[in-house]
């Protein structure tokens, strides 16, 4: 086919936000980045910090001011209790939200947890040229934000348009 695309392989980090989680302990960020590195992508990073703002958004600020990290996405700390702060630490960094992020995502996830998707505050934008997705903690919630959006919307070869395509790092390509 005349017009087919070749994959291109994005540098992710992967964020747990989790009071309690570690390595040992961390279903959804494992699952993140084995479904990332399935699909062809490198883990560039993956670190647990606590429900904390100011840790969160320094780490995402590190790897958003890093022309080496192409997508950054967290799981964790996007709920309506306690200490759950993500979204808080993320949006200020963003120089555009992506609206259709959350509303797919909670779309998508009414199908498997009906009403209870409006407690998640899933979010997405770009930031210096960085995408970046802020998921809930579950395994469940990762797995269909990136199976079910994310994996296509990093994938070059998704027709008719995908994010790789509008990222300005790679538009030199």
């Amino acid at each position: 086919m005349a017009d087919a695309r070749e994959f291109i392989p994005l540098n992710v980090a992967v964020l747990t936000v989790s009071d309690t989680r570690n390595e040992e302990t961390d279903k959804s960020g494992a699952l993140l980045a084995q479904r990332l590195e399935a699909a062809g992508h490198r883990l560039a990073e993956k670190r647990i910090v606590p429900d904390d703002v100011y840790r969160i958004r320094a780490v995402v600020a590190q790897w958003i001011a890093e022309e080496s990290v192409q997508v950054a996405i967290s799981t964790g700390g996007t709920g309506v209790t306690g200490r759950d702060g993500t979204p808080e630490a993320i949006a200020p960094l963003l120089d555009k939200t992506i609206e259709g992020f959350g509303e797919t995502f909670r779309m998508l996830s009414y199908e498997e947890i009906k009403t209870s998707t409006l407690q998640s505050r899933a979010l997405a934008g770009v930031a210096n040229g960085t995408y970046v997705f802020c998921l809930p903690g579950s395994s469940g919630a990762c797995r269909t934000a990136w199976d079910r959006i994310i994996a296509a919307q990093l994938d070059y070869r998704t027709r008719p348009c995908n994010l790789v395509e509008l990222m300005p790092r790679l538009r030199e390509r």
